[in-house]
């Protein structure tokens, strides 16, 4: 360790050593904690200070701009510390990489991490005002997918496709690693021509155009997002697939009806951990005699869930109202409560670091079109914090993705 840090840089020479904040005192303190990696940290007054762990790990930059940040980030813990990026307090020339940073020295970081108890509270107290009931749930879906299909179209790939792909060779785009997802998840469930298939959460409707023109499967698919709807039935209309596909604005809980094959693709990250149950005894009831489900869900890592469930991380504040991610072992326990047995399974966080790496450069080059649809400076702050940060999750195993095929024990 490097103790209180190396100064690298006087700036204008006019502060000394001792002059600093407390608050900006305490924020450095925090740095010299650094166990793995290496962060350089530059003062408001020019000053830069580089701090080295004890272990090899990646080497990010952090210029603070603003001395309020330290308050922010002593208060409000990772969630302060968005905020603060938000709201230009900071800056860095790689975000994904001073997160990957920061969260790899999350045990080094301690309570800190999570800011101080009335912030927990508070972000807590926000995250339970939106639950997922029925109205809720199109409440919180309006707040993330209802930005529009033509924000979206700006930067994703031509499939509309906003999950993790898989990249299973080397020469595939983002669009062939996105269709291979849909196959893998097809294939692990042993999707084949004739099966009447439920899926939940429409998406843009890539997954039931692909189950029904290659597979053969007859789909119907359930949304409770107004935007997707409209744009996967017309898309589904416009290819011809109306006899085989069917796009209905209708929530989880009132399904009806039984099915060969269930899909859900990163859907159950917005079910919110009080309806867990619900969502597998819906999904149990609705499988056919000899049926099988094929999830695909982003987990957090079994140590960091105790910790997750008792606040509200960014994502949940800002991005995605009233989600919750399961641990593995918590799926496992829902599965099992439920009488549904795994059958098989895959994980490929790695390509999920992969895919939002993309998403971030494609959000970033197509700005001025997304700008042009009415979003501000902050916005693209918000969303490329957002993506940033779940890259670094990504890249750590604090959280993963998998692939999952279940049925009735």
């Amino acid at each position: 360790m490097s103790g209180k840090g190396e100064i690298v840089g006087q700036g204008d020479g006019h502060a000394a050593a001792g002059s600093l904040s407390p608050g900006l005192a305490m924020l450095l303190g925090l740095a010299a904690r650094l166990d793995v990696g290496e962060l350089t940290v530059t003062l408001p007054d020019g000053r830069s200070r580089r701090f080295a762990g004890a272990r090899r790990g990646p080497r990010a930059t952090l210029a603070i701009r603003h001395p309020r940040m330290a308050r922010r980030v002593l208060f409000g813990g990772s969630v302060g510390f968005a905020e603060s990026y938000i709201d230009g307090d900071w800056d860095t020339p790689d975000l994904a990489g001073l997160l990957e940073l920061l969260d790899r020295n999350h045990a080094a970081l301690g309570q800190t991490y999570y800011g101080r108890w009335l912030a927990r509270i508070r972000d807590r107290v926000a995250h339970a005002l939106r639950p997922n009931s029925r109205a809720g749930s199109r409440r919180n879906i309006r707040a993330h997918y209802d930005l529009g299909n033509e924000f979206f179209a700006a930067w994703l790939d031509p499939t509309l496709t906003y999950s993790a792909a898989r990249f299973t060779a080397p020469e595939h785009d983002l669009e062939q690693a996105q269709l291979e997802k849909y196959r893998s998840l097809a294939r692990l469930i042993g999707l084949a021509p004739g099966h009447q298939v439920l899926e939940i959460g429409s998406g843009w409707g890539s997954f039931a155009v692909l189950a029904a023109r290659e597979f053969g499967a007859r789909v119907r698919s359930i949304t409770v997002s107004r935007e997707q709807h409209d744009y996967a039935a017309r898309r589904v209309h416009e290819l011809g697939l109306a006899d085989r596909v069917a796009i209905e604005l209708r929530d989880y809980r009132d399904v009806d009806g039984r099915y060969d094959r269930i899909a859900s693709i990163e859907m159950f990250e917005a079910v919110g951990e009080r309806w867990w149950p619900v969502f597998f005894d819906r999904l149990r009831a609705a499988l056919a005699p000899g049926g099988v489900a094929g999830l695909q869900i982003i987990t957090i890592a079994d140590q960091h869930f105790p910790a997750y469930r008792r606040g509200a991380d960014f994502i949940q504040r800002y991005i995605f109202p009233g989600g919750m991610l399961p641990s593995p072992s918590a799926l496992a326990e829902q599965l099992g409560r439920a009488g549904l047995a795994l059958q098989d399974q895959v994980a490929f966080g790695a390509c999920y670091a992969r895919t939002l790496g993309i998403w971030h450069a494609r959000f970033n080059d197509a700005w001025e079109r997304i700008a042009a649809l009415g979003f501000d400076a902050r916005f693209r702050r918000l969303w490329s914090y957002y993506l940033a940060y779940c890259e670094a999750g990504f890249r750590t195993g604090s959280t993963d993705v998998v692939q999952l095929a279940v049925a009735p024990r």
